[in-house]
């Protein structure tokens, strides 16, 4: 009989059912989907271990590289046609950049929005076509009994795989800034992800920069009138665009 640890977990906050619109690979990845409730939004995944997430693992180079492989096998599948585009969103997100501008007192801030914004407008036009995750962080990857590791809560998007990098880079960020070590550890872990997943490191950086752009762009619509350090620390440890 499993252990009190190790049974079927009820997901309540998933935004999307996404398993029957995702490749035969990509469901591989995922943890698989048992049953849902449409009216609620719940669903019933497979057997995980909910006590055991990758942000358990001590090693921070071994949990990076685990969730590595997860993403190039994920980015190795094209996206279905069905899913939204990264292309449409960079470019709905420029298209809010002068009124979020325009709603930070801050001369750096409005710099940093430009510049972030300059970078997507390099590359919004060859967005990709590789299935992404866009939520892949060591919370978001549980211990399980088909594969060591599995993703949960995916978020689909077809795009280019830099899109996905953030949400790693950034896990476990309230630890890692109480370290005083958050810059090295990011440059560490985009080396060792643009390695595993053999990404262009430019225009990684450049779709990273779109990531704080996105979050930024939320932030000021919740009434946020700064840029959040933690994205400013990213971009920052980011190679120069």
């Amino acid at each position: 009989m499993a252990g009190p640890q190790r049974t079927l977990m009820l997901v309540v906050r998933a935004r999307r059912m996404v398993t029957s619109r995702s490749s035969p690979r990509a469901r591989e990845l995922w943890a698989r989907l048992l049953d849902h409730d449409p009216e609620s939004g719940a669903v019933l995944l497979e057997r995980l271990d909910g006590s055991r997430t990758l942000a358990s693992v001590e090693d921070d180079d071994v949990a990076m590289s685990a969730l590595a492989g997860l993403m190039a096998r994920l980015h190795s599948v094209p996206a279905p046609e069905v899913l939204r585009g990264l292309g449409d969103i960079a470019r709905d997100m420029l298209a809010s950049v002068p009124a979020a501008v325009a709603a930070l007192p801050d001369p750096e801030d409005q710099r940093r929005l430009h510049g972030w914004a300059s970078a997507v407008t390099e590359l919004v036009g060859e967005p990709g076509d590789r299935m992404l995750h866009w939520d892949l962080h060591y919370d978001n990857v549980l211990a399980a009994e088909r594969e060591p590791w599995l993703a949960i809560d995916p978020e689909p998007l077809v795009g280019d795989p830099g899109f996905d990098l953030w949400p790693a880079l950034d896990t476990g960020w309230e630890k890692l800034h109480a370290t005083g070590d958050a810059p090295r550890v990011v440059r560490r872990r985009f080396d060792l992800l643009t390695e595993a997943l053999g990404l262009d490191r430019q225009r990684a950086a450049g779709w990273t920069l779109a990531r704080l752009l996105q979050n930024t762009l939320w932030d000021i619509e919740d009434g946020r009138t700064t840029v959040d350090p933690s994205q400013t620390a990213v971009a920052e440890a980011l190679p120069r665009h």
